[in-house]
């Protein structure tokens, strides 16, 4: 090819490829100018909202757990107990309940008509030397008493108390260096918190059930002899029968609660457990155990939940706290100063919302104990200070 034409060629080429490039860099500008004003014509209509991220105080979270860790620790301080009537107990009960015996004594007896009742529950090892608790329901009937630890080992127990009017009992082997279960603070748990129930249901021995804590404070009326006191802690650990007078835990292996009932249609578990509060069952076994029967303060009050009808029969603003509807004049309170229509919001300067919240505060109080009570009387706050008397004082 001649050299003249190379350099037309060339030429050529170069003009093409600055033309390309001035191209280019044009359509590139007015993208970018475009985008632009698209996204200054967004901002003028359209302001971008403010984003605020909400996070978290997890200082005072829960630690690591291990709920393996939580069965060790627990299983071998749950007992199972098999609670019998004595063939002399059995036929005084058919005795009593048989209507012809009344009529015609013992003529209308027949021994093989007479079948001692049994029956099975759970307990914990409160002390070493074998104190061990349960509840009253799980052996009320009955005067044997069987106990099997966690190991195999047997032992008869005996009675040593109960009280009706909150379902606890305390038995007792004789026997040394048990593992007894570590208390825990029942005050301290808190809704939400992983639990572990630890029982015999259905005779199944040494089993261990999760869940959290649904409620606290809990009265669902199931204890209908005495003067009851019912604020249980509330869970959905599955809980069965067999399973009452067993442990509920914490995460550590600590005793929070006695396992006492369910909420269920059936008789089984169907969603809800309750367990008494470890700091209410402690405060009955140490009396159970030094004087044989649970020796209870008593307020002498008639009492109520705090609603806005309440608030406006009174004509005050609605406080939470318990409204007192009367008193027994040579109750604890009454000589402490408190009237019909205050409203007790504070014991020992720890609020009160409900009635079973008062009545634990209260059961767990000791008898010439005095406490210091907060009441709302007509709009105003006042502290008394009541010494708490035994009924009869």
């Amino acid at each position: 090819m001649p050299i003249a034409n190379q350099h037309c060629v060339m030429n050529k080429f170069w003009s093409s490829l600055l033309a390309g490039a001035t191209g280019g860099l044009l359509v590139f500008g007015a993208l970018k100018w475009m985008d632009r004003s698209e996204v200054e014509a967004t901002a003028d209509t359209q302001p971008a909202p403010t984003v605020r991220q909400v996070r978290f105080d997890e200082s005072g979270g829960p630690g690591l757990f291990d709920f393996t860790r939580a069965a060790e620790r627990s299983m071998p301080s749950v007992v199972h107990i098999k609670a019998s009537e004595s063939p002399q107990t059995a036929a005084q009960r058919y005795r009593r309940t048989n209507p012809f015996h009344f009529f015609f004594g013992d003529r209308f007896f027949f021994e093989d008509e007479i079948r001692p009742r049994s029956g099975t529950g759970s307990g914990v090892i409160y002390t070493r030397d074998g104190y061990i608790l349960t509840n009253n329901h799980v052996i009320e009937f009955a005067d044997e008493y069987q106990i099997t630890l966690h190991d195999g080992r047997e032992f008869k127990a005996r009675l040593v108390g109960a009280d009706a009017s909150t379902d606890m009992a305390v038995l007792k082997i004789e026997a040394t260096n048990l593992p007894a279960i570590e208390l825990g603070n029942s005050d301290a748990v808190r809704v939400g918190e992983w639990v572990l129930a630890v029982g015999n249901p259905f005779d199944l021995t040494s089993t261990v059930t999760a869940g959290i804590v649904s409620a606290k404070s809990r009265d669902i009326n199931i204890i209908r002899r005495g003067a009851p006191i019912e604020s249980f802690i509330q869970t959905d650990a599955a809980v069965n029968p067999g399973n009452s007078g067993g442990a509920l835990v914490d995460v550590y292996g600590r005793l929070i609660g006695i396992n006492t009932a369910i909420a269920s249609p059936t008789g089984a578990f169907a969603g809800y457990s309750f367990a008494i509060p470890v700091n209410l069952a402690k405060r009955i076994a140490d009396d159970l155990i030094q004087y044989g029967k649970y020796r209870r303060a008593y307020m002498g009050v008639d009492i109520a939940p705090m609603d806005n009808n309440i608030a406006n029969y009174l004509g005050i603003p609605f406080v939470q706290g318990v409204w007192v509807k009367a008193l027994d004049p040579q109750g604890s309170a009454a000589r402490g100063g408190v009237r019909p229509n205050d409203i007790i919001t504070k014991i020992n300067n720890r609020p009160v919302a409900s009635v079973p919240e008062l009545q634990e505060i209260i059961g767990r109080s000791k008898a010439g104990e005095t406490i210091a009570l907060t009441v709302v009387r007509e709009g105003r706050e006042k502290t008394l200070h009541v010494q708490l008397r035994s009924r009869g004082d």
